[in-house]
């Protein structure tokens, strides 16, 4: 749901996966395994979950293994980047594989304390593993969140870049995409590398797609994962309800996010019976659906309606579709770190009402929430707009500033 800014990333060739000898049973990856970005992740063993994934623990690594020599065009220093395989759990607590992409400026530490990091979640709003972050960042496309991550890696922090749709590329399952991220950052902390490990502070951030990410997992950290301590997450653009942001979306120009998200939905939750509502015409759409990535997505089904996919007026009315939804609305528990919630009121594929609902939920339940409402912008415009805002709420949380709370 964001735009595309340009990122390049020259990788070399012929390097093989590690594996980290740490606690359990981590398993190798073949000597033969190809380089990262080298074929698409289906075709790729790194990203194969063990069949023991099951007899890891969430967070503990799998295999990891470097991006050689990257030239990243969009920041201003060198760095190091490692893929992080790592054990996490779907929205129904199934264990699953999930990578990360770690981040490390090799420009010395001279702050106060280790290094800090940011688990960016980049928006990927996609269907397709081969649209995932780490696949992207190693092949050398495009970065949603280029402009973004300069200001971080420029303010000489660590960021972590989760696959956070996990290994079926499910768009907008709330309770996956948290788990991965938390799981995430298990596995950097468990990485231990590179002066990034247990004893690094650590942030969230997203916007858009990203930000659904990041809600879910800043809403999930103290009941899934206490062990994950936070300073605070930014968020901004946030699908918190995705009932009322597709009713919003239906028919308009960038109604192929309802048909994503209903795909991902679908496939995440079996039980909420959206395939048995498909007719002829849904069933070729929701095929056509699969593997794609977010351009092909938003051009193939722009202006489209989701009930003529399907044998009912109301597919998001039916009452298996509406429970699901209703699960994956944000709001249920409040975070326990300060929240920096940022959105344009004009905002053309987000409503800022399912936003401003969620952040009163969360305020109601003792939250701390750093609201901001832009009163003009598009979703692209203000994504922008506030990057710098988003580091400085960021880099005063790294400091230990007490948070703005206008809840």
């Amino acid at each position: 749901m964001k735009r595309r800014l340009a990122a390049a990333v020259m990788v070399l060739s012929g390097l093989t996966a590690t594996v980290l000898p740490l606690s359990g049973t981590a398993v190798a990856v073949a000597a033969t395994a190809p380089a990262p970005g080298s074929v698409v992740p289906d075709q790729d063993p790194f990203y194969a979950a063990p069949a023991n994934i099951a007899d890891f623990h969430p967070g503990q690594i799998v295999a990891s293994r470097p991006v050689p020599k990257p030239t990243l065009d969009w920041i201003p220093m060198p760095v190091d980047v490692w893929q992080i395989s790592y054990r996490t759990n779907d929205s129904h607590d199934r264990p699953e594989l999930a990578v990360t992409t770690l981040i490390v400026p090799l420009t010395a530490w001279a702050g106060h304390g280790p290094r800090p990091v940011v688990s960016l979640q980049s928006p990927e709003d996609s269907l397709g593993t081969q649209c995932a972050p780490s696949y992207q960042v190693a092949i050398g496309q495009d970065n949603q969140d280029a402009a973004l991550g300069i200001e971080l890696l420029a303010a000489n922090w660590a960021v972590a870049l989760p696959d956070h749709e996990g290994p079926r590329s499910v768009f907008l399952a709330g309770p996956q995409e948290g788990h991965a991220v938390l799981d995430g950052i298990r596995a950097v902390k468990n990485f231990d590398t590179a002066g990034i490990g247990p004893g690094n502070p650590y942030a969230l951030s997203g916007y858009s797609g990203g930000a659904h990410a990041t809600g879910w997992a800043v809403q999930l950290q103290p009941s899934y994962a206490p062990d994950v301590k936070l300073v605070g997450a930014a968020m901004g653009g946030t699908p918190s309800d995705p009932a009322a942001v597709a009713r919003y979306l239906d028919g308009g120009a960038f109604s192929g996010f309802e048909f994503a998200a209903a795909a991902g939905i679908a496939t995440e939750w079996p039980e909420s019976n959206i395939d048995s509502l498909l007719n002829t015409r849904g069933r070729q759409d929701f095929a056509a659906l699969k593997g794609k990535c977010e351009s092909d997505v938003l051009t193939g089904f722009a202006f489209r309606k989701l009930s003529r996919d399907t044998t009912v007026p109301d597919p998001l009315g039916v009452p298996s579709v509406a429970a699901v939804l209703k699960k994956d609305t944000l709001g249920a528990q409040a975070p326990s770190v300060p929240v920096y919630d940022y959105h344009a009121v004009t905002d053309e594929i987000v409503p800022v009402g399912q936003d401003d609902a969620l952040v009163r939920d969360w305020c109601a339940k003792g939250a701390t929430v750093h609201k901001v409402r832009d009163l003009l912008g598009e979703h692209v415009e203000e994504a922008a707009a506030r990057e710098t805002s988003v580091q400085l709420f960021l880099a005063a949380r790294f400091a230990g500033l007490p948070a703005y709370d206008n809840c």
